[in-house]
């Protein structure tokens, strides 16, 4: 039998393992362009688990522990990896639910409740990738646990089938074959199941090889300076649940988000236990008295603390409340950037919150969920701006306190199109027409260089090498990332994607690109496309020279 503590001991070393595997999963990435690499969002994504079962009682029972498990991968899932690795422990996590402890035949039933929810959740489901992994481990689990096989046996089974399917990955994908590499996203999962076998087996738990305590490194950035303290509270409490009560406590976790950060939230049968910095302990601890009743209260004031340490700075100053912000206007936005210009450009189009992220930043369910509940809107709409961020921001939808609605935008300059034709006077459906219209309307050129060597459209890519990225598929590769060659990269995409219809050219150069280079990419457009209206932004984003925008 698996019990709460085997699990948890479990995810922990799972959490541990892909993190200390992650360089050697990213490398299996077959497209070349720098982005949220799979390991690593793996990585990042069971890491949120891990810090949350930290502070799970080693009684629990295994059902708790799957939920704590599911509830946390889901808010920390980056990148499309993350959350389909979230989706598969979700539904795992339901079909463990009630269980004090779980057999074969439970681990079986749930690993195959987790694979139906992945292939549920993905809009055009791939073979050759980690769902194919999973459903041949979950598979081979079945046919095990029909034996009457222990619940450990039944794991081992699960580890042979996925690592037999991830053998099997080149041959059902042509771009893995070429490569000669297996599917990153199948490797990943076929890990995180070698770890949890191990613990399962009785062996201890893998250490983790990188020197980042999270926990203790969060809370040091939240006190390090009184003049950086936002939340001046932290608030403690166990809450005595009420008999019978069905409160959900990721409400009450999204309530303590609104009003502050530092927030865990750690649920077993009978308890709650509570940890958040906020402005209004008041409001936190009356919230928590809904739940039931309360014990082993605490209230630090944090910038006396601070001060304390310091030998004193001067009076206390005025600390505003910060609570969930009310309706303002009806709708709002949330967009996805990287890069000082680019913020200031979205923020200046009208966008509410800006989530720092892009390629290989891919920001987590949670990050998109905190920036919809401080948007002072009725309706808020996501703009991802990158497809690997698409599925962390439809994870936060049905988490957010308020309506909020996901605009598939793929890039920047589609998410620039789709502030542009917003239209306040219209309502929620009108909006979202006219935003999903927009975007085929604008063609993206996206200049950057190669993360590693790959085969694209049988066209050998080396390391280092200019890319250039016509609507997201790879049209060229350069011999170099010198300036020269850069520009003339970007302006040939540029002629052959405009047409005696376009209008408007935007370049958005970013960090690693001059002024007077891009300047000169804009003098050589406007010799050549008419009467289009040429504009140069300096976006200041990384990995991409330029960001060109054709409408």
């Amino acid at each position: 039998m698996i019990t709460g503590k085997m699990l948890k001991d479990a995810i922990i070393s799972a959490a541990n393992h892909i993190g200390n595997n992650k360089s050697a999963v990213d490398a299996l990435n077959v497209f070349p362009v720098p982005d949220g690499d799979t390991g690593s969002n793996m990585s990042l994504t069971m890491k949120a688990a891990a810090r949350e079962l930290a502070f799970a009682d080693d009684s629990s029972a295994v059902g708790r522990i799957a939920a704590i498990a599911a509830s946390s991968l889901l808010r920390g899932a980056r990148g499309n990896s993350g959350v389909i690795l979230s989706l598969i422990f979700s539904g795992f996590s339901k079909g463990l639910e009630g269980c004090g402890e779980a057999n074969g035949h439970i681990i079986a039933a749930a690993l195959s409740l987790g694979v139906e929810k992945a292939y549920k959740s993905v809009m055009n489901p791939t073979e050759g990738t980690i769902l194919t992994v999973v459903r041949v481990a979950s598979e081979k689990a079945a046919e095990k646990a029909h034996t009457g096989a222990s619940a450990a046996e039944v794991w081992r089974e699960i580890v042979s089938g996925a690592e037999e399917a991830l053998k099997k990955t080149p041959e059902m994908l042509p771009v893995l074959k070429k490569a000669k590499v297996v599917d990153a996203g199948g490797k990943g999962l076929a890990l995180i199941f070698e770890a949890m076998r191990g613990v399962f087996e009785g062996n201890a738990i893998i250490e983790s090889a990188e020197d980042d305590e999270i926990i203790a490194s969060d809370v040091v950035r939240g006190i390090a300076s009184g003049d950086e303290i936002r939340f001046a509270y932290c608030t403690e409490a166990i809450i005595n649940k009420k008999p019978g009560s069905f409160l959900d406590a990721l409400l009450l976790r999204s309530y303590l988000e609104s009003v502050g950060d530092c927030v865990v939230v750690v649920e077993d049968e009978d308890i709650i236990k509570i940890h958040a910095h906020s402005n209004e302990p008041g409001n936190v601890i009356t919230r928590a008295l809904s739940y039931g009743s309360i014990t082993n209260v605490k209230i630090d004031n944090m910038v006396w603390q601070h001060r304390n340490i310091d030998w004193g700075v001067g009076d206390t100053e005025n600390i505003k409340d910060e609570p969930l912000p009310e309706d303002e206007k009806p709708f709002g936005f949330v967009a996805v950037a990287a890069g000082d210009g680019l913020i200031e450009l979205f923020a200046g189009l009208g966008a509410d919150r800006i989530v720092s992220g892009g390629q290989t930043m891919n920001p987590s369910t949670e990050e998109l969920l905190n920036a919809v509940n401080n948007t002072p809107a009725g309706h808020v709409f996501i703009l991802p701006n990158n497809k690997n961020i698409i599925m962390a921001a439809e994870q936060a939808v049905p988490l957010a306190a308020r309506k909020a609605t996901v605009i598939r935008t793929e890039s920047i300059p589609q998410g620039i199109a789709a502030l542009l034709n917003f239209d306040p006077g219209l309502d929620a459906d009108g909006n979202i027409k006219n935003m999903n219209e927009a975007m085929p309307k604008v063609s993206t050129v996206q200049v950057t260089f190669a993360a590693r060597d790959s085969v694209v459209n049988g066209q050998n890519v080396k390391k280092g090498q200019v890319l250039v990225l016509e609507n997201g598929k790879i049209t060229a590769a350069g011999d170099s990332v010198m300036n020269a060659a850069v520009m003339n990269a970007a302006y040939k995409a540029v002629r052959r994607l405009a047409s005696r219809h376009t209008s408007v050219v935007t370049i958005i150069y970013g960090e690693k690109t001059l002024e007077k280079e891009a300047l000169e990419l804009e003098e050589m457009l406007k010799s050549k496309l008419g009467g289009a209206e040429i504009v140069t932004v300096n976006g200041g984003q990384p990995i991409y020279f330029y960001i060109i925008s054709i409408e």
